[in-house]
């Protein structure tokens, strides 16, 4: 089982879902990052369970113990490790699933893989785990705001069929559900009050901004920016489909942007083209299914191959879309903060120009 994401800036996650802690162990982020310790405990915060009705009531406080690679509130240059504690598991909730497996969620292809399984709010399978991502790519926003003065931002989009007219950053923060603008955080309080009476769940579209870094970042082959992000998004739990950019599947009908002596004239391609970013803002959107965890009655099949009809008990949320952002975040911020350690190795020290990437032309 891979538990490492990253290799420049590399992150190692542990833990279960019901398990005492879940944590990581932060490698690779360089000396002299300050507000470490305040950052991290902000953006789980924002990820917590319990933060309001529509979201999951397992009541975590998620506070954050730093181990080690942090002095006086920078980073040493030392492997940080990182833990959160579990304090309100109710394994009583899944006795029922022991020999069952629910439909859409990892129960089944766990147990085929490795013949044993923790059934108890789904083990490593967890939303769980995304804490301690949340919690890495704190520094990594850290890390990247000090060396570039970049800044990582996310929303909600879309929920069910109701897409977002527009991004207004000041609305983000200031509702339940992380959306964009009034009319869609409006038909998410109509969509997670119905999915809470009848026992189900509905999915959900984040977009992602990394604004600020340089251009150059990625190789132009194997290991592009894109291909990074799509790999760590696709790692996270629910998401089933990444686009990078603003055209996506439409790119069959796109024609192109045009360049300038002031820069490019549209961001259709997300800040990233031959796999380098650009300088413009790196764009990214993932769609995530529905919880597959459900009040409802539903037909599937039992440890012993035999026909059952089983619900869940347990505490969920009923759209994963409202506590995504910040973890999506958290993989941009790692993706970037690894490709620009990256680039600093390879040009052996010699200063980021910081002009406009159109002015290389010229």
């Amino acid at each position: 089982m891979s538990n490492r994401f990253g290799c420049t800036f590399a992150v190692s996650t542990f833990g279960e879902s019901h398990g005492p802690v879940v944590g990581c162990v932060v490698d690779g982020c360089p000396p002299g990052v300050r507000m470490v310790d305040v950052g991290i405990q902000a953006e789980l915060d924002r990820r917590r369970p319990g933060s309001s009705q529509y979201v999951t009531q397992r009541a975590e406080a998620d506070r954050v113990v730093i181990m080690s690679g942090v002095f006086r509130g920078a980073t040493t240059g030392a492997p940080i490790a990182l833990v959160v504690r579990s304090t309100d598991q109710r394994s009583s909730d899944y006795r029922g699933i022991r020999h069952a497996f629910r439909p859409g969620h990892a129960d089944y292809s766990y147990h085929v893989k490795y013949h044993h399984r923790d059934y108890r709010g789904g083990g490593r399978s967890s939303a769980r785990l995304t804490a301690p991502v949340v919690a890495a790519g704190a520094i990594a926003k850290a890390y990247l705001a000090c060396s570039h003065g970049a800044r990582v931002r996310g929303c909600m989009l879309r929920v069910g069929t109701r897409r977002a007219r527009y991004a207004h950053w000041c609305y983000v923060r200031s509702n339940p559900f992380s959306c964009c603008d009034a009319r869609t955080s409006g038909t998410a309080e109509l969509c997670m009050l119905r999915a809470l009476q009848h026992g189900s769940s509905v999915g959900a579209a984040v977009q992602v901004w990394v604004e600020g870094l340089p251009a150059g970042l990625g190789d132009p082959l194997y290991a592009k920016l894109s291909s990074c992000l799509a790999h760590g998004m696709m790692s996270v739990n629910a998401v089933k489909a990444v686009r990078i950019g603003f055209t996506g599947m439409d790119s069959c009908g796109y024609r192109g942007d045009m360049l300038t002596q002031r820069g490019f004239l549209s961001n259709r391609l997300g800040g990233i083209a031959g796999g380098l970013s650009t300088g413009q803002d790196v764009v990214a959107a993932v769609a995530m299914k529905p919880t597959p965890s459900s009040c409802n009655y539903r037909r599937s099949t039992s440890r012993d191959g035999l026909p059952v009809f089983m619900r869940t008990r347990g505490r969920h949320d009923p759209c994963v879309g409202m506590r995504a952002p910040p973890v999506l975040e958290a993989i941009a911020a790692l993706c970037s903060a690894g490709a620009s350690l990256k680039l600093r190795a390879s040009i052996s020290g010699h200063r980021i120009p910081s002009q406009h990437p159109a002015s290389y032309l010229y």
